[in-house]
């Protein structure tokens, strides 16, 4: 189950190999529909670059954190793009990617970050107007 894994095991952290370990555990248990699927992730992960793993690892963490209302608007798209024909897929595949900021704001998470405003004091005056 985890051969095709096996080029780039040594080179998998602990917890890596902990975390696959448990899934050839679970494996047996599973129904062959829901093995098939992880058989299919796991060729499509092997042949990834180390480059391509950590982008893809980096924006499974994104969407993590996304709110709920976003995912489910990033999950809409995804089902949307899975719907369109292939040779519209493969048209869109040999399209650059935009820059990080002209990609929709579904794709990132959005900060709503306020400016920060210093709060001074102000300058105490003489009853003649003069500072002291």
């Amino acid at each position: 189950m985890l051969a095709p894994l096996a080029p780039d095991w040594d080179s998998l952290d602990a917890q890596r190999k902990s975390k696959w370990r448990g899934l050839a555990q679970r494996y047996p248990t599973m129904a062959p529909v829901e093995q098939q699927r992880i058989q299919e992730q796991m060729r499509s992960w092997a042949q990834l670059s180390p480059q391509q793993r950590a982008v893809a690892r980096e924006q499974y963490k994104t969407l993590k954190q996304l709110p709920p209302e976003k995912k489910a608007e990033v999950r809409e798209r995804w089902q949307e793009y899975q719907s369109l024909p292939p040779e519209t897929k493969r048209e869109l595949a040999m399209r650059p990617a935009p820059p990080p900021a002209a990609r929709p704001p579904a794709a990132a998470p959005t900060v709503n970050a306020a400016p920060t405003v210093q709060q001074t004091k102000p300058v105490p005056t003489t009853t003649t107007g003069a500072r002291p």
